[in-house]
């Protein structure tokens, strides 16, 4: 770019998307033109106004882009482009390294025990965000997962996750029928007798999903119809789910011919 030219506003939106303002960047724009320069210069380069020149050039020497010269008045050079953009990708990087990590502790701390649950119950809909959704509750689970669904809705949406976690919690499953190998720590119960004609959901998503005694997941659908699910962790709505797990848990255990596998 011969000295002088305007800088396109592509350009200028690129450089933004890189982490700089738009005065940072006709400031590294108009450097890259001499070698060299001092602040009345640039601000005449640049048409960057004077008063705000040193605080940008200050900016950019922060954010390595420039250096300057120990001399009396002060000139300025621009890091070369390919090192320039190296380093303003090191510079997002790093913010990124940093905003994840202060984000994720936030996060973390909702689930701090001390913290009185929210009595708040959600609601989803779709099908993509319900499995989303369950799929990140399970990744997350610390110590026990409670499942009863239907084996066709496990294995296409949930087998990989179930082999996944990170901790290995103890899972207990309720279901239709199982193939091939059981996730650690898992015992499935498969229902052999009439009952089993309650989980024959024909590509319909339907099941509770009780994560660490924290919080549930409800799915229901209906021919037709788009699935929806609640999830919450609201003492009451556990608390109830619960009581209906183990409900059902006795009630198979004791009336119904069950299979046990152990993984």
């Amino acid at each position: 770019m011969s000295p002088g030219k305007e800088p396109s506003g592509q350009l200028i939106e690129a450089l933004k998307s890189l982490g700089l303002t738009k005065y940072e960047a006709l400031v590294y724009i108009g450097l890259l033109q001499f070698d060299g320069a001092t602040a009345t210069e640039i601000h005449e380069i640049s048409g960057v106004p004077r008063a705000s020149v040193y605080p940008v050039l200050d900016k950019l020497v922060q954010k390595g882009l420039v250096i300057v010269s120990n001399t009396v008045p002060k000139r300025f050079d621009a890091l070369p482009p390919k090192k320039g953009i190296i380093k303003l990708k090191e510079n997002i990087e790093s913010d990124a390294e940093f905003a994840g990590t202060e984000l994720e502790n936030i996060y973390i701390s909702r689930m701090c025990p001390e913290k009185e649950r929210q009595e708040l119950i959600w609601s989803i809909s779709g099908s993509e965000n319900i499995i989303n959704r369950l799929r990140q509750s399970i990744g997350e689970a610390g110590t026990e997962i409670q499942i009863i669904s239907d084996y066709d809705f496990i294995k296409t949406h949930l087998h990989d996750t179930l082999f996944k976690t990170d901790s290995n919690p103890v899972m207990q499953i309720i279901t239709d029928r199982w193939e091939g190998e059981v996730p650690p720590d898992t015992t499935v119960k498969i229902v052999e007798d009439k009952i089993n004609e309650c989980f024959e959901s024909k590509n319909e998503m339907s099941g509770i999903f009780i994560i660490d005694s924290k919080r549930v997941l409800v799915i229901m659908s209906s021919p037709g119809h788009e699935p929806s699910a609640i999830f919450s962790e609201s003492n009451g709505f556990l608390d109830f789910f619960s009581n209906y797990w183990r409900f059902i848990s006795y009630h198979i255990d004791r009336k119904h011919t069950v299979r046990i596998l152990q993984g």
